[in-house]
């Protein structure tokens, strides 16, 4: 009987061994099952935190450019304001030019004629006037004359020359000057000294200071001045040189005519 306990005892161990045995296969393998489910939803959670972190990354590049894209966009955006203000100006310009160019033709019309106007009055002026600097007047209106038939300057700048020319005649008679040039009395040509006061008396003295007269303007000749009139127009001359300081000097200087 002991041995029949003691042989159902072994029995009842070896399965209770068995079974548990089968029971821990059982559970390692399930084990085992939930370690690769685990490690393959890890995976697949890395992968996914991956492509997470891709899209997150994509996401800012793209904010980045878009907000890079928004600045160039204002910027370009300002610069063809500007530019459509410049080009707005330049247009009203150009209109304004066409209404001038339109002015400047009727202009023309008038101002050319009054040109050739004024240099005949200028030419006539210098053939009646005293014959102080013959060659170089006479050379300026002829210089003005050319200018008028040169169609490459302007109406302005003839403009501007027959003006100059006008204040340089206008100078003559505020202004002493002396100089040396070539007389033609009698046939004959010599180098005098010159003396002009204004346009109140021209003078001239012979280089030997033997002889002096004064122009008039009446009779359109030299008349020959006295004696007494030699140290004068020497002394004048060399006022007039800046070689004596002024000084009250007796010269022949016609007086007005009564009116």
């Amino acid at each position: 009987m002991k041995f029949l306990a003691r042989t159902g005892v072994y029995f009842f161990i070896c399965w209770l061994f068995v079974s548990v045995t089968s029971a821990f296969a059982v559970d390692s393998k399930k084990l085992k099952s939930s370690v690769k489910i685990q490690e393959s939803v890890e995976s697949a959670a890395i992968k996914s935190q991956k492509k997470i972190d891709g899209i997150s990354d994509e996401t800012d590049r793209m904010l980045t450019e878009y907000k890079l894209v928004l600045r160039q966009f204002d910027a370009l955006n300002g610069y063809n304001n500007q530019v459509q203000k410049i080009v707005d100006g330049q247009v009203e310009e150009l209109s304004s030019m066409d209404a001038q160019l339109t002015e400047i033709d009727s202009t023309n019309q008038g101002v050319i004629p009054l040109m050739s106007r004024m240099v005949e009055t200028i030419q006539q002026f210098v053939q009646i006037d005293a014959p102080f600097l013959p060659k170089e007047r006479s050379e300026r209106v002829e210089g003005l004359k050319d200018l008028l038939d040169r169609a490459d300057v302007t109406v302005s700048e003839k403009y501007r020359r027959i003006m100059e020319a006008y204040q340089v005649e206008m100078e003559y008679g505020r202004t002493i000057e002396a100089y040396t040039g070539d007389l033609k009395k009698d046939g004959n040509t010599r180098s005098v000294d010159f003396l002009r006061i204004g346009r109140v008396a021209l003078m001239y003295q012979t280089l030997d200071k033997k002889e002096a007269a004064v122009w008039d303007q009446d009779k359109k000749n030299w008349q020959l001045l006295s004696d007494e009139y030699r140290k004068p127009v020497s002394e004048g001359l060399k006022i007039a040189n800046k070689q004596a300081p002024p000084n009250l000097i007796k010269l022949p200087i016609r007086t007005p005519e009564k009116l």
